[in-house]
Formats: structure tokens, C-alpha cells, sequence
């Protein structure tokens, strides 16, 4: 019988005592075995991924008019059981696929647009376009749903097969290269029940960062309509009131002003509509701006002395402006405690093994284009801190990332020392390289998933970061005004001119294996013909 309490008071003593840490190294192992077999899934659904990459590459639709990419993906995402809601946010081609239930709330988001003239056959080492003229992924959007989508699909079966609650959620970035939605999301409450937010983006590095970027400006997109009085330009000029000299006057006047702003700012124009012929003095005109600049005030000041300025073009020319807001961006600051959780993940999974044939394509454009040639990236980049911001290009995840915990994973499927936004950045994206950069980003956003899935500590760790850190004295306020509405317009009449033509090389994978192959491209082509 005092053998039997000994061995009683022992037992209490390893359950008090002992079971803790045994219960902890068992979530370990539990997760690390996890994180295993999604590794594995993820790889069984490399033609999947392939496709989806070389399915969307096909589309090149610029943003608003991402219809067959619409359709596409919510097709795919139903018939993997996730629950659409289509039209959202009063954008015809947004929508929120929804799986799971509870706590924590993952989202996933990436964008699906394209670039104007930007049409390129992929595995080209020169200039080739598909379609003369036409848009084309010269930035690499087609790849991050075929990261994310096939993370999200290996997720379900994992939470499904192990009773793991949680609800997954993915976004697509609807006319990113406008920065023209993502705002528009926030406004509509597509965020407000989220948890961590786990975008991804194209890049020619495996990285992820923390706090503002050293690049990264917020903006506000604005139009500016300027309104005069029609006349014959040679009989009777004088009775007319000239809408282009008013933008003329207005850029002119913007362009002296810059050696006056402060070196961060960026600002660029387009002149989007000129009057229709010579001899008719314009009654309408028509100016597109981009006011960049580090932070919500300084950002707001530069809006403000655009729309002084469209002002007095309007005093100087006798006639009048009207003007939207077609969209914004806050900087993006992304989140610490899941970018280090995420470069984990990153370290884990490293950079694809690259080819012969894929360093030679890299290694054939660079020399093309006269950029520096040193091939494909064989390392992942260190997370490192964030370093004092001095502006750049700018990204709409940026009001996101103000609202929840948000991470941007770079993941390598392009080509390094490209110029961006122009046909030498859709060279690699229907090739190998984006197959295997869009395979291993599909690994990290699901392995990234699974901590966040196991630990609640984690979640609450980066809301904390979120709440006193972050936002502790810098608080969201929209860019964008609450009458402001998508200006789901644009870009139509140039889909409607390009579609049929691109609608001949749309990816048949029935009958193809990749785009290449239907194309005729031996890959890689480095020699002009």
C-alpha cells in the first residue's frame, strides 16, 4: 500500500511537473510533421500550380477587366469547396472564397492584373510580343494566385483530415497596378474579421521584411476633367475656352514646382484625353496624376496643392475641372512577428534548384537588356530591419496592412535586374522559373498557415505589434473619400480591342502540357531570328 501512494505522489509529480514540456514538444512535433506533409502535397500539385501560372499568363487582362482571370479562380476555388461571394466591394471582378470555421481567421491575398503593351512570348530572351501592342504580365501577376490558391487547397485537406480549426479566406488584388481597389476592400469591411493577412508578390528573391520599406511611397491616384468652349480653331478661336490649354498650363506649372518639393515625393502624369482634332478648340481634356509621398500627411499636402493647381489652370483659361479619385495607397507596413515567422518557413523551404536552361534564359536577358548579368538568385534574403524610408513605387496592400497583421512573402519567380512594368518581366513567368518559384511560395504561405493555425500566442504576439507598435501614434484615415467610388471603366475599351486577339493564344491544358509547349517555344530561346 506505500508503494502504491510512492508511486501515486510520483505520478502527480510528472503530470504537474513533466507534462507541460511533453505536451508542448508533442505540439512541436505535431506541427513540424505537419509542415512535412504539406511540403509534400504542395509538390503532388506542381502541374496544378504549372497550369494556374500559364493559365492566367494567357488572360492578360488589365485591371477592372480581369474577367476570364475571374472566372478562372472562382471556378477552381468552388469546386475545391470553398464558398464564393462574387462582386464585392461593387467591383464585378472581386470576390471572397471562404472555407472553415472559428478562429483564427487567415487571409490570403494577391493581385491579377496585368501591364498596358506589355505582351511577350514567354521563354523569349528578346523582345517577341505575342500580340502586337497588347497588355501582357510584364510584371508577374499570374503567379501569385497559383501560390496561394494551392496553398490554401492543401491547407483544407490538412485542417480537415486533423480537425483543425480556422478559416481560410482568399482575395485576388483586383487593378493593383491602378492602386485602384484594396482601399475599397477596407471601406467595404472585407477585413474586419481577420486575423493575419498573408499576402504574396512576385519577386526575383525569396525574402519578407517588416516595418516601412526603404522603396515604398503611399499615393492618391486623381483624374482631373477639365471643362471649356468649343470653337473653330482657325475661323473664330477666340470664342472658344481651350480645356487643353488648362492642362497644359497645370503640368507645366506642376513641373517647375518640383525643384521646390521634397526629394521623397514622386508625382507623374498622363494626359488621358487631348480634345479630338486640331481645328476644334478642345472642350474637354482630360489629366491622370500620382501624388507620392512617405506618410498619410505628407501624402494628403500633395493632394492638395495638385487640386490648387488644377485650380488655377482653370482661372488662367477660363474654364472649369471637375475631378475623381480613382484610388490610393497607404504605405505599407507589414507586420514583425509574422514576417519572422514567415522567414522560418522561408529558410526551410530555400530557393528552387535552378536549371541550366533557366540561368541561361536569365543570364540571355540580362545581357539583351543591358542590365547587369548574374543570372538567378541561388540564396534566400535575410530579414533585416527595416531601413529609413526615402519613397518609391507604392502598393494598395499598404491600407490593409494599416487595418490587421499583414506580410507581403516575395517569392522567386522572375528574373533579376529587369526594369519593371515592360515586357522583359513576362519573359520568365510561363517558364520553369515561375513553375518553381510559384511552388516554393505555395510551400511557405502553407507551413507560415500552420504556425499561426497552432498558436494563439502567435496571433495575439502580432496583434500586438499591430496595436502598440505599429498604430500606436500613427492611426488609419482613408485616402479616399466616402462618395468616391471603383472606377471599375478603365481600361475597358482596350480589352475590348485586344481580347479577341489574345483570345487565340488563351492556354489550352487539356491539350498542352504547359504554354510553352502550345506556343512552339523551345525554352530557353536565346538568339533573335
Amino acid at each position: 500500500m506505500e508503494k502504491l501512494t510512492q508511486f501515486a505522489i510520483l505520478l502527480l509529480f510528472s503530470v504537474i511537473f513533466v507534462s507541460p514540456a511533453l505536451t508542448q514538444q508533442n505540439h512541436n512535433n505535431h506541427l513540424d510533421e505537419l509542415k512535412r506533409e504539406a511540403v509534400i502535397e504542395v509538390d503532388k500539385l506542381q502541374v496544378f500550380t504549372q497550369q494556374m501560372v500559364d493559365q492566367i499568363f494567357s488572360y492578360s487582362e488589365l485591371g477592372f477587366q480581369e474577367y476570364e482571370t475571374f472566372k478562372y479562380l472562382t471556378g477552381i476555388l468552388e469546386k475545391n469547396g470553398f464558398k464564393v461571394e462574387r462582386g464585392v466591394a461593387g467591383m464585378p471582378t472581386a470576390w471572397v472564397a471562404t472555407w472553415g470555421s472559428g478562429k483564427p481567421v487567415i487571409a490570403f491575398i494577391t493581385d491579377i492584373d496585368c501591364i498596358p503593351k506589355a505582351s511577350q512570348k514567354p521563354g523569349v530572351a528578346y523582345h517577341d510580343p505575342i500580340v502586337e501592342g497588347a497588355p501582357g504580365h510584364g510584371e508577374g501577376h499570374n503567379s501569385g494566385m497559383a501560390v496561394n490558391v494551392t496553398a490554401a487547397i492543401v491547407l483544407k485537406q490538412l485542417m480537415q483530415k486533423n480537425k483543425i480549426a480556422g478559416t481560410l479566406k482568399l482575395f485576388p488584388g483586383v487593378a493593383e497596378e491602378l492602386v485602384a481597389a484594396k482601399a475599397f476592400f477596407v471601406r467595404a469591411g472585407l477585413f474586419k474579421d481577420v486575423d493575419i493577412v498573408l499576402g504574396s508578390h512576385v519577386d526575383n528573391e525569396f525574402a519578407t521584411s517588416y516595418g516601412q520599406s526603404e522603396r515604398t511611397s503611399g499615393l492618391v491616384s486623381v483624374q482631373y476633367y477639365f471643362h471649356g468652349k468649343a470653337a473653330h480653331s482657325a475661323g473664330a478661336p477666340w470664342s472658344g475656352r481651350s480645356a487643353l490649354d488648362a492642362v497644359e498650363i497645370m503640368n507645366m506649372a506642376w513641373n517647375f514646382r518640383r525643384e521646390h518639393l521634397r526629394l521623397q515625393q514622386r508625382s507623374h502624369y498622363v494626359i488621358i484625353d487631348g480634345g479630338d482634332q486640331p481645328n476644334v478648340v478642345p472642350s474637354e481634356a482630360g489629366v491622370w496624376y500620382y501624388f507620392r509621398e512617405l506618410d498619410y500627411p505628407k501624402i494628403k499636402e500633395l493632394y492638395e496643392l495638385g487640386n490648387k493647381f488644377a485650380q488655377a489652370a482653370t482661372m488662367m483659361t477660363d474654364t472649369t475641372v471637375t475631378q475623381r479619385t480613382v484610388g490610393s495607397a497607404w504605405p505599407s507596413h507589414f507586420n514583425k512577428v509574422v514576417a519572422e515567422t514567415q522567414q522560418k518557413n522561408i529558410e526551410k523551404v530555400g530557393t528552387p534548384e535552378w536549371s541550366e536552361a533557366d540561368q541561361t534564359l536569365a543570364r540571355a536577358l540580362q545581357k539583351e537588356i543591358g542590365a547587369k548579368v548574374d543570372g538567378l538568385k541561388l540564396k534566400v534574403k535575410p530579414l533585416e530591419p527595416p531601413k529609413e524610408p526615402v519613397g518609391g513605387g507604392s502598393d494598395d496592400i499598404g491600407d490593409i496592412s494599416w487595418n490587421c497583421p499583414t506580410v507581403y512573402l516575395r517569392f522567386p519567380a522572375n528574373i533579376p535586374n529587369l526594369p519593371g512594368h515592360a515586357w522583359p518581366n513576362a519573359v520568365a513567368m510561363a517558364t520553369p522559373i515561375a513553375h518553381k518559384g510559384s511552388t516554393a511560395g505555395a510551400k511557405v504561405q502553407a507551413m507560415t498557415t500552420l504556425d499561426f493555425l497552432f498558436s494563439p500566442e502567435l496571433v495575439k504576439q502580432a496583434w500586438d505589434y499591430f496595436h502598440n507598435v505599429q498604430t500606436k501614434e500613427i492611426k488609419y484615415q482613408p485616402l479616399i473619400n466616402p462618395i468616391d467610388k471603383p472606377a471599375i471603366d478603365l481600361n475597358k475599351e482596350k480589352m475590348e480591342k485586344f481580347a479577341p486577339h489574345l483570345k487565340r493564344y488563351y492556354y489550352d491544358s487539356t491539350k498542352y502540357k504547359t504554354y510553352l509547349e502550345q506556343l512552339g517555344i523551345q525554352y530557353p530561346t536565346v538568339g533573335k531570328k
